[in-house]
């Protein structure tokens, strides 16, 4: 797997979403999305696209599974919590309610956890981070 194009292109497919939503709400006049729209284009635009930059400037092992993981809990969690947090905004009883209350709370979790590996990733790959020198 590529890791910085599969970042890259779901960075890009958040950001589209994120257009959309935002010319929707401007069109519209409604910005009851906002929260939303915020959510799609910080944690799945510019944060998967800051990772793909990441994995482009520093030379991370191709078969690092610490890296691997990293990689699907960004996505996965940055594709989670803005689905997640719509269905509890909009479905508000009954079991279809827990399950969307559940559903976000997994979704970011499940990024937080991207952040901490991500974190962790820069200790252990420590000496291949760094400046270039000349």
């Amino acid at each position: 797997m590529d890791r910085t194009k599969t970042l890259l292109r779901f960075s890009a497919l958040f950001a589209l979403i994120g257009a959309f939503i935002g010319s929707h709400m401007a069109g519209s006049g409604g910005y009851s999305l906002q929260p939303l729209h915020a959510h799609i284009l910080v944690v799945g635009w510019l944060s998967l696209f800051a990772f793909a930059v990441f994995y482009r400037l520093f030379d991370i092992p191709r078969r690092s599974k610490l890296a691997a993981v990293q990689v699907w809990t960004a996505i996965i969690g940055s594709i989670t919590l803005p689905t997640g947090m719509y269905w509890e905004r909009m479905i508000n009883e009954g079991p279809l309610a827990v399950f969307a209350l559940i559903y976000y709370i997994v979704g970011g979790t499940v990024l937080v956890v991207s952040f901490i590996l991500f974190f962790i990733m820069t200790f252990v790959f420590s000496e291949r981070i760094g400046e270039k020198v000349n």
